[in-house]
């Protein structure tokens, strides 16, 4: 196995959303480049399945339960992981959920619920893991955002799109505050990927279209993300702070 040249070797990193799917893939390539990865998700046998399988693949995972909406569960998956390593370098804010209810039809609870998973959530884990981050004079943020926060979303609705870009937003604003502490915030903004989610909301026959409309006739892998993330917290991407970085076959050329 290439591990990346252990690029990342000792650091600690934080995903959420990590017991499947997109986050899943990049708790993988973290631990291939070297890390020590926490798997919060808030579906707690997920996030375990995942730890017990890439720690049995030479890994190093501590799987924990968290709900990023709540400030507390948030600041308990930090305070777990720094009893456990003392430290953290890497938090990738993945946890993320998408609703196909058109506008006319959205409530106030399935709008407010997505704006809490989708933006809500970065930001507290973003204040939690601050002050150890300020402490340490080092950290890299890694924000899940969209091709819908660029434009417009494929398949979610109005309320998915609107959560995405305010992670941009959000993504932009930290990265200028946070420099002086040598922390630096980038977002990823993935097209169609291939996970079960986006398998699971959309027909096959949307699916083979969507792919016929794309310059890469195919939907990306949830490793090719993983890939990504390794570089943006690697030293490789000292210099890169407030981007986003559009990964999406060329469906959105900006």
């Amino acid at each position: 196995m290439n591990r990346q040249n252990h690029v990342l070797k000792e650091k600690i990193a934080i995903v959420t959303g990590g017991g499947r799917g997109i986050g899943k893939a990049i708790a993988r390539k973290l631990v291939e480049a070297g890390a020590r990865v926490v798997i919060g998700d808030i579906d707690a046998t997920l996030a375990r399945q995942s730890a017990s399988e890439l720690t049995s693949n030479s890994g190093t995972c501590l799987d924990i339960y968290v709900d990023v909406c709540d400030e507390q569960s948030v600041a308990s998956m930090v305070d777990t992981t720094l009893h456990k390593w003392g430290r953290v370098d890497i938090l990738v804010n993945n946890a993320g959920i998408l609703y196909r209810t058109r506008f006319p039809d959205i409530t106030l609870e399935e709008w407010t619920r997505t704006m809490d998973v989708n933006l809500t959530g970065p930001f507290l884990c973003t204040q939690a893991v601050l002050p150890q981050m300020k402490k340490q004079s080092f950290g890299r943020i890694v924000n899940m955002s969209s091709s819908a926060g660029r434009s417009v979303s494929t398949l979610g609705g109005a309320h998915y799109t609107a959560s995405k870009a305010g992670l941009l937003g959000l993504t932009r604003a930290t990265a200028k505050e946070l420099a002086a502490w040598g922390i630096t915030v980038n977002a990823i903004c993935p097209g169609l990927i291939d996970t079960a989610m986006a398998r699971s909301t959309t027909s096959e026959a949307e699916l083979t279209a969507y792919i016929n409309s794309f310059p890469i006739r195919r939907l990306g892998l949830p490793e090719e993300i993983g890939d990504l993330v390794i570089f943006l917290c690697s030293d490789h991407a000292a210099y890169i702070t407030g981007a986003s970085f559009d990964i999406n076959g060329g469906d959105l050329m900006m």
